[in-house]
């Protein structure tokens, strides 16, 4: 099984971030609209990517103030949608407040205390023709958090 894996530093406390990764409504404010339903298994956060790939749901299994929030995704997809490949996954965003490594890709070596998000999405099969392809939008995607965070 293959881990799509990313590293960003965010200039906002962890705090913040944890806020817009951990309810509905974080979501809302740099992914996408949506939903929250509190079900007998747990808290369910989804979203409608579109007709051609349905509704895509996490069951939150972790929440860790400030520290860790952890998602398992339990939707179902066509074939064709590249999140057919997400289910049965689970993704993880784990956060620490740490000194800026400073130096490189706009980081500034100012003594700052930054958000590090470690990105983790488990459990996909090596062979899935999406792998490259989400691995990608996960970049993008995780940028638009980062953006978000730090305005």
């Amino acid at each position: 099984m293959a881990t799509l894996y990313h590293q960003l530093w965010i200039d906002a406390p962890a705090s913040r971030v944890y806020q817009a990764l951990a309810t509905a409504e974080g979501l809302g404010t740099w992914w996408a609209p949506h939903t929250e339903e509190k079900t007998p298994q747990g808290l369910v956060l989804s979203h409608d990517p579109g007709e051609r790939h349905g509704e895509v749901s996490f069951l939150v299994t972790d929440l860790v103030p400030a520290r860790r929030v952890e998602w398992e995704v339990i939707s179902k997809h066509p074939a064709q949608s590249p999140a057919s490949s997400w289910t049965g996954t689970r993704i993880l965003f784990e956060l620490s407040e740490e000194k800026s490594p400073g130096g490189w890709i706009g980081l500034e070596d100012d003594g700052r205390t930054l958000t590090k998000l470690e990105f983790h999405h488990n459990g996909w099969d090596e062979s899935s023709p999406f792998l490259g392809f989400c691995n990608f939008a996960w970049g993008q995607v995780l940028g638009m958090l980062q953006k978000q965070c730090e305005e």
